[in-house]
């Protein structure tokens, strides 16, 4: 139809009525305020704007958290406590037997003087939400031995938060008050920034699978055991239902005991498995299997240490061979993880330690300067093994000759020299299309890149005895053969 012009894309600019009687033309804008408009002429509704704030009710019934320093009195009302009986502390004597607000059931903290009038009046028995502490305390942390709340100055320096590390529900709920504290504090002048935190990462749940009895109940997974039919009880062979894998939880009882954990593999091993099993932005399932192969790593890496053919403490690297091969594994080894454990990558940095592992172990021990670059590998993969594993780590480090504690050890730099390569995979095309890889010096000659092209196995095939019209080079990338 005239008028109407046909696209290839969705148009997202602002639009115009139709079909609307006498405000066709208009923009959606307009539109809005004339049909209010004619609503309020008609009598049939005013105009409103509707917020989605809503107030917070920042009051809990429960002992734990800070008392709200208010007094009702029968005859002002309620009355702010002054400022010289500030804090309002909570007693120490109370009883969780009796149902209710612990604070209301206490016989005489409640009970107090009214500031203002000087009869009797009630303590507020409301705490606040621990959200409303926990928004603001880390401004006190920037000079703890303030007189009073916390310095502005010292706020100024130190803040804001460099990173903040929760669980993903603190996104939405500590965060959103966390910044409503430090703006308000900022307009009534007690603050100089905007943002009380510079980074943000939000860690995952720790996930287990669940298991039900036949009459429904919920079972720990110590309770539970497999064999050849599936999951039972341990202790009568009763059939057990196996449910969903699903974030830790008392009331489905998939939890695992910390202290079983830490007494059966230790606490290197937790750590070590729940760092390489996924990012920590995810969840990550909770095995036993899991465990078991993260304890196997690491006494894989203890017996290297306990390498008594290892040449003393500070013997210099190779310079050539398979042994300078790994000294290169190394470096990229200190470069890689350096960068993950930077961005938070902890299982990418867990994996590269896996690397290094296999790196040392496939060094001939016959190759010349084996031994000083495996002493040379091993005390710094120990080095990069201590943010994960710092235990084990610094038994390693005994082992291998040091009288210091790994833990005062600068962390190692990886040498620049060593992570270039002197070789680079290059793609081989013939036509534009990839048939072939070869590996080359760096930088090697042009001459010498197209005569390697011309004598792998894929461009023969395609060339069938014929020549090429041209070959192009993008030097240490790729070749194009063209036929």
């Amino acid at each position: 139809p005239a008028g109407f012009t046909v696209s290839d894309t969705a148009y997202t600019g602002p639009g115009q009525l139709f079909n609307s009687a006498d405000w066709d033309g208009l923009s959606v804008e307009d539109g809005k305020r004339a049909a209010i408009s004619a609503l309020e002429g008609l009598g049939s509704g005013t105009r409103q704007t509707t917020y989605r704030l809503r107030d917070w009710g920042v009051s809990r019934q429960r002992y734990w958290g800070c008392p709200i320093p208010i007094i009702h009195c029968e005859t002002c009302g309620m009355v702010p406590v002054p400022d010289a009986d500030l804090p309002v502390t909570l007693p120490e004597d109370v009883s969780f037997d009796t149902p209710g607000n612990p604070l209301s059931n206490h016989p005489t903290w409640k009970h107090t003087t009214c500031p203002s009038c000087g009869g009797a009046g009630i303590r507020e028995q409301d705490t606040f939400d621990t959200f409303f502490e926990s928004s603001w305390y880390f401004l006190r942390f920037a000079d703890p031995h303030h007189p009073a709340g916390f310095s502005r100055e010292a706020a100024a320096y130190w803040m804001p938060v460099d990173q903040y590390i929760g669980g993903v529900e603190h996104a939405v709920l500590h965060l959103l008050y966390s910044r409503f504290f430090m703006r308000a504090l900022r307009d009534v002048g007690y603050l100089e920034i905007d943002e009380p935190f510079a980074g943000l990462m939000t860690q995952g749940m720790v996930c287990h699978q669940t298991f039900q009895s036949a009459d429904g109940k919920w079972l720990f997974p110590t309770e539970v055991e497999r064999d050849g039919e599936g999951w039972r009880t341990s202790d009568t062979g009763e059939a057990v239902t196996a449910g969903r894998i699903e974030k830790m939880s008392k009331s489905k009882r998939n939890v695992v005991d910390p202290e079983l954990i830490i007494s059966e593999y230790g606490a290197d091993t937790a750590r070590l498995f729940m760092m390489s099993d996924s990012p920590p932005e995810r969840d990550m399932e909770w095995t036993e299997s899991g465990a078991e192969g993260a304890a196997r790593f690491l006494k894989r890496l203890f017996r290297l240490s306990c390498d008594d053919s290892l040449p003393p403490v500070g013997s210099a690297v190779p310079e050539d061979g398979k042994a300078l091969d790994l000294v290169r594994a190394a470096h990229k080894a200190i470069a890689a993880i350096t960068a993950d454990i930077e961005g938070f990558r902890f299982n990418r940095a867990v994996a590269q330690l896996y690397t290094l592992a296999n790196a040392i172990n496939d060094l001939p021990m016959e190759a010349a300067g084996a031994g000083r670059a495996r002493r040379f590998a091993i005390e710094t993969l120990t080095m990069l093994l201590a943010p994960v594993a710092p235990h084990i780590a610094e038994e390693m480090w005994h082992n291998l000759g040091h009288d210091n504690m790994l833990a005062t050890a600068a962390w190692p730099v990886a040498d620049p020299a060593m992570l270039a390569e002197d070789t680079v995979e290059i793609g081989v095309q013939v036509n534009g299309k990839l048939r072939d890889t070869v590996s080359l010096a760096r930088d090697a000659d042009e001459n010498v890149a197209k005569a390697a092209a011309l004598e792998s196995a894929g461009v023969i095939r395609y060339l069938d005895g014929a020549s090429p019209k041209k070959i192009i080079v993008v030097k240490n990338r790729i070749i194009n053969v063209v036929i």
